[in-house]
C-alpha cells in the first residue's frame, strides 16, 4: 500500500525525539515504532488522534495546521469556530464577545459550528426514525474514531451515521449563503475552521464521506486564543450574532451529541482507550439495547483536543456555564431533505492491518507470527521498539525487524556465548593469565545480562 496516499497532521521532529517508547505504548493502532534510536510513524496506520502529541515528554510529535495568514488568500473570509473554543475563556457569559472579536481579527463573517451541530442533530433524529438502519448508530463526528473504525473495526462500518460532521455542514452552508450575499465566486470565499485537534485537520485535507472538503483552511485554537483575548476588550456587544443554543454548544464536550439526539438509550465514551473498549464490545455484540453511540478520541470530548489551551475538564465546566444562558436549540431543518447532510460517497474498509491481500499467504504469515511470538518472552516491554511481543513478531514476518531486537533473546545469546568461551578456555593448554582474565570477564558480563 502506498503510504503517500495518506495525509497526516501529526508529524515527528526527529531532532527532538529521544527514542523513548511512551508514544509506542500508547498508540491505539500500533502505528509507531522506534528504530535506530528514533520514533517512526507508520503513515497508513496513523489515525491522527493526537495521543502521541499529548504524552510525548520531549515534544517531538507536532500537529500541522494552517497559519492565520491563510485568511489573506480570500476576498471574503468566514470564521467557523468550534464549540470547544467557548470553553477556553474565564468568566465568559456571552459568546458574542468571542464572535465579535473574530470579526475584529479580520473575518467578514462568523458561522458557528455549534449552529451546524444543531442542524446535524436534527438530521440525526430524522435518520434514526427510519426502520431500515443498523443499530446502534455510531456517531461519525470524531474523525479519529471514524478512521479507527475504517482500519480496525470494519464490521461496524454499517453502523456509522452517514452524515457529514458539523464542520463540513457549516462550511457548505456558510459559503453558499456568502455567494448569494456577496455575488463572489466560490473560490474567492474562504471558510476557515478554528480547530481543537489535529484529526480535524486531516479530515479537511483527506476527508471521508466526500471527495473534497468545503473548508479552505484550519487554524489551531491555541493560535487564535491570545489574539482573541486582546480583541475581546474592544468589543461592542450591542449586536447579537450568536445563533446556537444549548444543544449545539453541548457538542463541544462528551455526551453533548448523544443528548441532542434525544434518545434515552445512548452511550457516550471519550478517551481513545475507552473508545477502543466500546468498539470491541460492539463488535462482539455485547450491547443489545442501545440506539446511539457517541465516541470521542480525546478525553472530555473536543475540549480535550491537543490544540486547545485550557484543561479539558475545566473547559467542560465553562461550557456548562455558558450553555445555561442560551435557549435549548435555535436551529432546525426546514424539511426532511437530508441531501446536504448525507455523505457524498461511502466510507470503505482500509485493510492497512492485513498481513497480505492473499488469504493463503496471510494465513501462513499468521502461523509464522505465532511461532515467533511463542519464542519471545511475552514481556511486552517495548524495548525492541515495538509496542508488544505480538507486534514485534508481526514486524519480523513483514521483514522490518528480527528476533535479535528482543533484549531478552540477546541476553540469552550473550550467556550462551560466554558459556562457550568459558568451556573453550578449559581446553586451551597453558593459557596466559591475560587470556584467562578475558574469559572470566566475558563470563561475568554474560551473567550480569
Amino acid at each position: 500500500m502506498n503510504s503517500a496516499l495518506f495525509f497526516h497532521s501529526v508529524t515527528l521532529d526527529r531532532d527532538k525525539c529521544h527514542g523513548c517508547i511512551n508514544c509506542v505504548k500508547r498508540c491505539p493502532t500500533e502505528a509507531i515504532r522506534v528504530r535506530d534510536g528514533k520514533a517512526k510513524i507508520i503513515k497508513e496506520r496513523c489515525i491522527d488522534c493526537g495521543e502521541c502529541i499529548r504524552i510525548c515528554p520531549h515534544h517531538a510529535k507536532q500537529a500541522l495546521f494552517d497559519p492565520l495568514s491563510v485568511m489573506d488568500e480570500f476576498e471574503y473570509k468566514i470564521a467557523l469556530p468550534a464549540p470547544s473554543l467557548y470553553g477556553q475563556f474565564n468568566n465568559l457569559d456571552d459568546i458574542d464577545l468571542i464572535l465579535h472579536a473574530l470579526i475584529l481579527m479580520g473575518f467578514d463573517e462568523v458561522f458557528e459550528v455549534a449552529k451546524a451541530a444543531e442542524l446535524v442533530s436534527d438530521a440525526t433524529r430524522k435518520y434514526m426514525a427510519r426502520e431500515d438502519i443498523v443499530r446502534p448508530v455510531i456517531s461519525s463526528a470524531c474523525p479519529a474514531v471514524l478512521r479507527l473504525i475504517r482500519v480496525r473495526f470494519p464490521e461496524l462500518i454499517p453502523n456509522i451515521l452517514p452524515l457529514h460532521a458539523p464542520i463540513e455542514v457549516a462550511a457548505r452552508l456558510a459559503k453558499k449563503a456568502a455567494m448569494e450575499k456577496t455575488g463572489l465566486p466560490y473560490e474567492k470565499i474562504g471558510a476557515i475552521f478554528i480547530s481543537p485537534c489535529p484529526a480535524k485537520v486531516t479530515a479537511v485535507k483527506m476527508p471521508l464521506g466526500t471527495e473534497k472538503s468545503h473548508i479552505d483552511g484550519v487554524v489551531a485554537i491555541r493560535e487564535v486564543y491570545p489574539k482573541l483575548i486582546g480583541l475581546m476588550r474592544h468589543v461592542d456587544t450591542n449586536k447579537d450574532i450568536a445563533s446556537a443554543g444549548r444543544m449545539g454548544i453541548g457538542w463541544g464536550s462528551s455526551g453533548g451529541e448523544a443528548a441532542a439526539a434525544l434518545k434515552e438509550r445512548y452511550l457516550a465514551a471519550d478517551g481513545i482507550e475507552n473508545v477502543i473498549r466500546v468498539l470491541e464490545d460492539l463488535e462482539d455484540e455485547k450491547f443489545y439495547d442501545l440506539d446511539f453511540v457517541e465516541l470521542n478520541a480525546c478525553s472530555g470530548g473536543c475540549v480535550g483536543g491537543v490544540l486547545n489551551v485550557e484543561n479539558p475538564y475545566i473547559a467542560k465546566a465553562k461550557l456548562k456555564r455558558i450553555r445555561k444562558y442560551r435557549p435549548v436549540s435555535c436551529n432546525h431543518l426546514p424539511d426532511d431533505n437530508l441531501e446536504i447532510y448525507t455523505w457524498d460517497e461511502p466510507v470503505e474498509y482500509e485493510p492497512v492491518l492485513e498481513l497480505d491481500s492473499n488469504i493463503s499467504v496471510a494465513m501462513e504469515k499468521m502461523r509464522q507470527m505465532r511461532q515467533i511470538e511463542a519464542k519471545l518472552y511475552g514481556m511486552d516491554c517495548g524495548s525492541c521498539g515495538a509496542p508488544s511481543c505480538k507486534a514485534l513478531a508481526e514486524d519480523i514476518v513483514r521483514g522490518f525487524s528480527n528476533e535479535e531486537a528482543c533484549i531478552f533473546k540477546l541476553r540469552d545469546e550473550m550467556k550462551q556465548m560466554a558459556a562457550g568461551l568459558s568451556r573453550l578456555s578449559s581446553f586451551l593448554p597453558k593459557a596466559s593469565r591475560e587470556e584467562k582474565d578475558i574469559f572470566d570477564v566475558s563470563q561475568k558480563e554474560g551473567n550480569k545480562q
